[in-house]
């Protein structure tokens, strides 16, 4: 089996998410929610590509935090071209890719 190196990006808005590779596994994606439930989605493509990960993050109560966190089985999922990342209702999202 090969391995790679696992690397995180960091995102607090909508779009590409500029890891500047070609091709690229997600593992896990760590999001921080909002008082209102929300949503995370990963496009391979651009904006309007095929939605490949789709996350639900959950609603906040006042004064506490929310967070989740989805490892994901096996390799990961692949995207053959830069993740394009969509948030909705969500604080921030990091994910680890390689």
């Amino acid at each position: 089996m090969m391995q790679t190196d696992v690397k995180s990006k960091n995102l607090t808005s909508t779009g590409a998410s500029g890891i500047g590779v070609p091709r690229a596994r997600v593992k896990a994606i760590y999001a921080v929610g909002s008082i209102t439930a929300g949503s995370v989605s990963f496009r391979d493509g651009g904006a309007t590509g095929t939605e490949a990960i789709k996350i639900d993050v959950p609603a906040v109560a006042a004064g506490n935090n929310s967070s989740i966190m989805v490892l994901i089985p096996g390799e990961g999922v692949l995207f053959a071209a830069d993740p394009y990342v969509t948030l909705s209702v969500v604080t921030s999202v990091t994910f680890f890719y390689g």
